[in-house]
């Protein structure tokens, strides 16, 4: 019997065959899934007694009506007198009316108190992603997350709102018409009811079906959401290498899982809905043939007879719909796990209970014997590395790649915290900080420069709360970025479309050139701003880097070396340790890796190029 069930279970749950797909969520308890959301609906419970109310109205009021009907049979079509009908009549409007008012609270409300938890819970899971650390936001897919702020999100109020309205509806439903069929004649009733335990027994049967392939399904959807948005970001690179085909091929094979799954589904429904069918039309047959005898032995009358198979019907449908709830559980649970591992996810970098705010910084760095390891590496990133640098200096860590020149600079902004050591500004450790003053105190210029979806004003205005127009226009000036600017179709209100590809690489660093200035922070860490850029567009950022790195602390990695040689103070890493301190001349003249790296440099400069390269790194040092 045991191997006919699992082969039923081969049959109807799609195995996690093919290609590379997100990873299945730890399983949840249903109990905890209530307890870790509930709590959620706190602001919104005042409501729910009226939403029970108005539930229990429209039961009570579709009773009504089928009673009504009973009298039109009994009192007036069997007797032939339409005495009592303009009454009846009356009083079925006036049940009318009331129902669909009733029924538009009841819609309305729940969806108000729906819509409102959804949109506090999204808030409350986006408001955790902000937290986390950057390493746990890249080690998963991006498009699976969107899928867990969403549509996984909106699983969870189909359960824990909606889900427990559709209870209580069926429930109150069932407690109406069952009540009603008992009124008329209690043993009939009581042949009725016998259909329930069944309905549930198959529900009970199917459940654990039900959870596999809701938990499939969720999986494989946070799967093609990813394969899609990546697919979508990297459209160009696709394109360049004429990778279509392949890339229809993965589209194509994620699909198909989502196709089992649903296909899974489908076959569970299949079964499931016959079996509900069956048992609900013996139900009836058998109250039929014995509501037939009853009315022959004048046990009930034929309005009776006519309402009572009327609430029969009425009665199964709720009674369906609670053993049917299962498969709405059971996908809330899918998407709860998947959002519960989220939220279970513990930033790595917090504000401490007695953090302190501060002003704006003098910005003295020091490093502190700092030591730092990525979860699950083999080495550490950076090994007692210890350096200052006096306010309105520039500071360039230089170094092979993974040397930890970039994980150096995370530090800064407290994207991680060290392992070992402390990081201090002005003398404060890092960690004594809050984390918004801090960050307050920080501009940061990637290599990539990053634009959103926006207008030119709002992309500027991000670097500072309550900016105004002057300000920004101020900023655009001092960035050299006002004259493209005004050469946009609307000026500063063009929309810049998805990370800003209506701009060039030199406009898009420019943009950011200016967030960092109308952010006006004392630290300033720059990625290679250049990298990338051709000679021009790289000569074109000398006058806006000169007016963002002057008078404030500058951090630069620098990867093309020719830049270095005017910063007051360059760090030579090696494998997470600085193994040179010092300027230019001097780290040349020592021989060591500097002096390597600086020889590599020379021979693979060109002789023309390396005037412009030293013009541009003697810039934005200045």
């Amino acid at each position: 019997m045991s191997r006919i069930g699992t082969r039923i279970r081969d049959l109807l749950v799609p195995r996690p065959d093919g290609p590379e797909i997100v990873a299945a969520a730890p399983q949840v308890a249903l109990r905890e899934v209530f307890r870790r959301f509930w709590p959620d609906a706190r602001p919104y419970r005042r409501w729910i007694p009226v939403l029970v109310a108005l539930i229990a109205l429209g039961a009570f009021v579709a009773t009504a009506e089928i009673w009504l009907f009973g009298l039109v049979v009994d009192e007036v079509l069997v007797p032939g007198d339409l005495g009592p009908m303009p009454w009846i009549v009356a009083a079925y409007l006036a049940l009318t009316v009331a129902g669909g008012l009733i029924t538009f609270g009841d819609d309305y409300l729940s969806t108000w108190l729906g819509e409102r938890f959804l949109m506090n819970l999204r808030i409350r899971v986006l408001s955790h992603l902000h937290r986390l650390s950057l390493d746990a936001i890249d080690r998963r897919r991006l498009g699976d997350l969107i899928a867990r702020v969403t549509s996984d999100v909106q699983a969870i109020e189909s359960f824990v709102l909606s889900g427990v309205a559709d209870g209580l509806t069926a429930l109150l439903r069932i407690l109406f018409f069952g009540g009603a069929l008992f009124v008329l004649n209690w043993k009939l009733a009581l042949v009725a009811l016998v259909v329930a335990p069944l309905f549930f027994g198959v529900a009970k049967a199917f459940s654990s079906l039900i959870k596999g392939a809701s938990r499939e399904k969720r999986r494989r959807v946070g799967s093609l959401s990813s394969l899609a948005e990546e697919t979508i970001a990297n459209m160009a690179l696709v394109q360049s290498l004429n990778r279509e085909s392949e890339d229809l091929d993965r589209f194509r094979n994620e699909n198909q899982g989502v196709v089992g799954a649903e296909l899974a589904s489908a076959r569970i429904r299949g079964l499931f809905t016959p079996l509900v069918n069956l048992i609900e039309i013996a139900g009836v047959l058998a109250v039929v043939v014995l509501g037939t005898m009853a009315v022959a032995n004048g046990e009930l009358t034929v309005g009776g007879m006519l309402i009572f198979v009327a609430y029969l019907s009425q009665l199964l449908d709720p009674v369906r719909e609670l053993s049917s709830l299962a498969a709405t559980i059971f996908r809330a649970l899918a998407g709860a796990e998947r959002v519960i591992e989220l939220l279970d996810e513990e930033p790595r970098v917090t504000d401490k209970p007695r953090a302190k705010p501060l002003a704006r910084a003098r910005a003295a760095l020091q490093l502190d014997r700092v030591g730092f390891a990525y979860p699950g590496a083999e080495r550490p990133a950076l090994a007692d590395v210890t350096l200052k640098v006096a306010p309105g200096e520039t500071l360039a860590l230089v170094g092979p790649s993974g040397a930890g020149k970039s994980t150096l600079a995370k530090l800064l902004p407290r994207f991680y915290d060290p392992d070992a050591g402390a990081v201090r500004l002005d003398g404060h450790d890092l960690r004594d900080l809050t984390l918004a003053s801090l960050r307050s105190n920080v501009s940061i210029l990637l290599q990539e420069s990053l634009v959103l979806h926006g207008t030119v004003r709002e992309n500027i205005a991000i670097g500072k709360r309550g900016a105004t127009d002057e300000d920004i226009e101020a900023a655009a000036r001092a960035a050299g970025a006002a004259q493209f600017i005004a050469e946009l179709e609307d000026g500063y209100e063009t929309d810049l479309g998805e990370r800003g590809r209506r701009l060039s690489g030199g406009q898009r660093q420019r943009l950011a050139i200016a967030r960092a200035l109308i952010a006006d922070a004392p630290v300033l860490i720059l990625d290679e701003p250049s990298t990338g850029l051709d000679a021009e567009a790289k000569a074109d950022l000398l006058g806006p880097l000169r007016t963002l790195m002057r008078d404030r602390t500058s951090v630069v990695i620098a990867h093309d070396l020719l830049t270095t040689r005017d910063a007051d103070v360059i760090a030579v890493l090696d494998a997470g340790r600085l193994v040179e301190l010092g300027r230019h001349d001097e780290l040349v003249a020592a021989g060591g890796l500097y002096s390597r790296l600086w020889a590599l440099h020379r021979a693979d400069e060109a002789p023309r190029a390396e005037p412009e390269a030293a013009a541009v790194g003697a810039g934005a040092m200045a």
